[in-house]
């Protein structure tokens, strides 16, 4: 009776241990099958029309509830006569140097990347790389309640993850050639890979000569419409042609977001 009981508990603990060996074993391939799940999801679909239109972003994924919930977002529409001076205020300092882009269209806009790393501002003694620069038309942001032809966001990020997005409002007039190389190879449709420019862009002379801007907090303008961006939007316009702007809205029309509340935010300027 002894040898059978002593058999009868080897053996249950041989089965334990293979359960547990086996849930040990186990559980990697489990992590790794959910992490190829993960990263073979399919993107969300979003578009400034229809059922996927900005007005229902928040609804299309938990992750876009920004898109409503938030108080701080953009665009916006900027009303001179409320804007205040701050004397406090820093000029942006703006490191630019020519370099090479990529471009790619990803169906809501079409975007210019720079990979160097050598481009670069500084805010509020903070420096932020440059990313990517991309248009909306017509422009995102207003001034007292009126649209510009275009807007160019150049897109920033510090060492945080934090990002700063200059804005340049766009008038129609006369062609705008340093843009010339990136309007010769506008793709028409959604790119697979990005496609290579042959001459560098220096991004100073994209910048109109006067530097002055508008500041506030804000947002992304896209989903997930995250907060916390700080926007600094160019007060003097620069000009492309219109031939230029018809052939970027006849790939890419009406890619703009409604201005959102300003709430209790206040747009500041440096004083004169």
């Amino acid at each position: 009776m002894e040898i059978k009981k002593f058999i009868g508990i080897f053996v249950a603990s041989a089965c334990i241990s293979v359960a547990v060996y086996g849930s040990l074993t186990y559980a990697p391939e489990k992590k790794l099958e959910e992490e190829k799940v993960a990263t073979t999801a399919t993107p969300i679909e979003w578009s400034y029309e229809g059922d996927t239109a900005p007005n229902k972003w928040a609804s299309l994924d938990p992750s876009f509830s920004m898109c409503s919930k938030g108080t701080a977002q953009s665009p916006i529409n900027i009303d001179l006569e409320d804007v205040m001076l701050d004397k406090n205020l820093g000029d942006i300092k703006i490191n630019y140097q020519p370099t090479l882009f990529k471009l790619m269209n990803n169906g809501h806009t079409i975007q210019a990347t720079d990979d160097s790393g050598k481009n670069s501002i500084e805010i509020d003694g903070d420096k932020y790389t440059f990313l990517r620069m991309h248009f909306h038309t017509p422009s995102e942001h207003q001034i007292n309640g009126q649209h510009f032809a275009m807007e160019a966001h150049l897109v920033h990020e510090n060492s945080k993850g934090e990002k700063a997005v200059i804005g340049i409002l766009i008038n129609a007039g006369d062609e705008n050639k340093l843009l010339t190389d990136i309007w010769s190879k506008l793709p028409s449709n959604i790119t697979e890979t990005d496609i290579p420019l042959t001459n560098t862009i220096n991004l100073a002379k994209l910048l109109p000569t006067d530097k002055k801007v508008y500041r506030y907090s804000g947002s992304l303008t896209t989903p997930p419409c995250s907060e916390g961006v700080k926007w600094s939007i160019m007060q003097q316009p620069i000009e492309m042609s219109k031939e230029q702007i018809d052939a970027f809205k006849a790939i890419i029309s009406n890619n703009n977001r409604p201005v959102q509340p300003l709430n209790n935010r206040k747009v500041l300027k440096m004083a004169e």
